[in-house]
């Protein structure tokens, strides 16, 4: 946290969404206040918007006061599927009353879009979320007044489903989903990371409706920073750590497929419409931090960052595409 926090802001973060699968898991309102105060002494800057886990204790009185208290969500994750998701959920109906009351005050349901694996029933890492998108649409059905985001889309079928439900229904994509296929994770742990990348013709609609500039669809980067000895030792820590380099990584991947006229429409106006936040000035102290500028400009990602662990050691953690060249540059 305190490594990666600081490198929000210079990335040119000003909103971030805070996922809540910590060890131990972040299930009341109380602790989520108390984590966004330490984030907020390391990125004063940052507007972070906070989230609960979706877990059983959860209550709708507590998401009464979640949303009095400023709390944005709830995140959904099926259980064992990504990092930290032990806790997670195994049946959607059991959670409808907390559904209703989020509903009912206007709460974001953030959805973690797969299915555990199931050998028996043919379930894997690369169907798991089509497999997935059955309960969206039920969800949206059973509870349509009610803002859903499937995270981190990585599917033509997911693409699809999103555009045929109704408009509180959102998606985001990550940067490297738009670059990645089976192929590169398969053979790089730092790319590894849950949902898996996909297939050539599942990136290309991801690709696509970025370009499209489709309102339902905007940045979520899922920035997972695993230190380097969790990602390359046995059972790699699933995830792509992108925070030190968020705008450049974007407009670095946009401009590879001739969508880089849309970077601000997906990166700062649909996911702030979604989520009813200011596009003109941001919600610090209602002062507008002004515009980030990019140029032309070819600079090397470093190879990692030191830090300590809780226990002192030193660590590394390894950002994306470590080493590699990208030819845009955030202007300080």
């Amino acid at each position: 946290m305190k490594l990666v926090t600081p490198l929000l802001e210079k990335s040119g973060v000003r909103n971030a969404l805070v996922m809540p699968n910590l060890k131990p898991p972040i299930t009341t309102t109380s602790q989520a206040l108390s984590y966004k105060k330490e984030l907020q002494v390391l990125a004063p800057n940052v507007n972070f918007l906070m989230t609960l886990y979706l877990v059983p204790e959860l209550t709708p009185k507590e998401i009464y006061l979640a949303k009095k208290s400023g709390v944005v969500g709830v995140k959904s994750y099926p259980r064992g599927v990504t990092t930290n998701s032990d806790s997670g959920i195994e049946s959607y109906t059991a959670y409808y009353h907390i559904f209703k009351a989020m509903e009912e005050v206007g709460m974001i349901l953030n959805l973690h879009g797969e299915i555990p694996s199931d050998a028996d029933n043919g379930v894997c890492v690369l169907n798991a979320e089509e497999k997935f998108l059955t309960h969206l649409k039920q969800l949206n059905k059973d509870f349509p007044n009610l803002k859903i985001v499937l995270e981190h889309a990585t599917t033509k079928a997911a693409v699809e489903m999103v555009k045929s439900l109704n408009d509180n229904v959102g998606c985001t994509i990550t940067i490297h989903h738009l670059e990645l296929t089976v192929d590169d994770w398969a053979g790089c742990c730092h790319c590894y990371c849950k949902p898996v990348a996909k297939f050539p013709y599942d990136r290309k609609a991801l690709q696509d409706v970025v370009r499209e500039g489709h309102k339902k669809f905007f940045l979520g980067t899922d920035s997972a920073p695993h230190a380097r000895h969790l990602k390359e030792g046995p059972n790699s820590a699933a995830g792509v750590f992108t925070g030190p380099y968020v705008t450049e990584y974007l407009a670095h991947a946009l401009d590879s497929f001739n969508a880089i006229d849309k970077l601000e429409g997906f990166a700062c106006i649909n996911g702030r419409n979604f989520y009813g936040l200011d596009v003109k000035k941001d919600l610090i102290n209602g002062q507008n931090r002004g515009i980030s500028r990019l140029e032309n400009s070819n600079f090397k990602i470093l190879d990692e960052l030191p830090f300590k662990d809780d226990e002192g050691i030193e660590r590394t953690v390894v950002p994306y595409k470590a080493g590699k060249i990208l030819n845009w540059k955030l202007k300080k």
